[in-house]
């Protein structure tokens, strides 16, 4: 055997042994990082429940976001289980809220500092509902990620899943759902 046909077959033999290794070593690094994205996706979501549970929203649009709303004083919430809105839509309504329809600014900025619906900046108009607090850009974004993940596009059934899910620390609420 000659050096260049020996240096040749052990150059194969490296490649063989990497076209093998590499494969199963890509995939366990894209398994760890997916996992590590989950994970906080999770967090983004419980923190948005949190958010959405501590913030009144509940109070209007109902616990599961189905326009059944908890407090009979407050104004009827949509249905956020049928919207059509994207990410966005439903940023930009919580951030700025909708005048006339009950929907409040929950953006300390809104209109003052950030334009909102096409207005320019100036005092937030006067026919939008008070807010029974307001939230920072990031606790808005964790509630539309809440939003996008348990309650956009769910339907009308709430299952016992999404019960438990909101109702954690009682689950004997949900027994009733299926």
């Amino acid at each position: 055997m000659t050096k260049n046909s020996s240096s040749r077959a052990d150059t194969d033999r490296r490649r063989a042994f990497f076209k093998r290794c590499a494969a199963p070593v890509i995939a366990i690094s894209l398994l760890v990082q997916v996992t590590v994205v989950l994970a906080q996706t999770e967090d983004r979501v419980k923190a948005g429940l949190a958010t959405w549970r501590n913030s009144g929203c509940a109070d209007c649009h109902g616990a599961f976001a189905d326009g059944e709303k908890q407090r009979d004083e407050a104004p009827t919430g949509a249905n956020l289980r049928t919207t059509r809105l994207d990410a966005a839509a439903i940023k930009q309504t919580i951030a700025c809220g909708r005048p006339g329809t009950g929907m409040p600014s929950f953006d300390e900025g809104a209109y003052k500092v950030r334009a909102c619906n096409g207005q320019a900046l100036g005092p937030p108009p006067d026919d939008l509902y008070p807010t029974p607090r307001t939230l920072t850009p990031d606790e808005i974004e964790a509630v539309v990620t809440y939003l996008q993940a348990r309650v956009v596009g769910k339907g009308h059934t709430i299952t016992k899943q999404e019960c438990l899910f909101y109702y954690a620390d009682q689950p004997g609420w949900c027994d009733d759902y299926k």
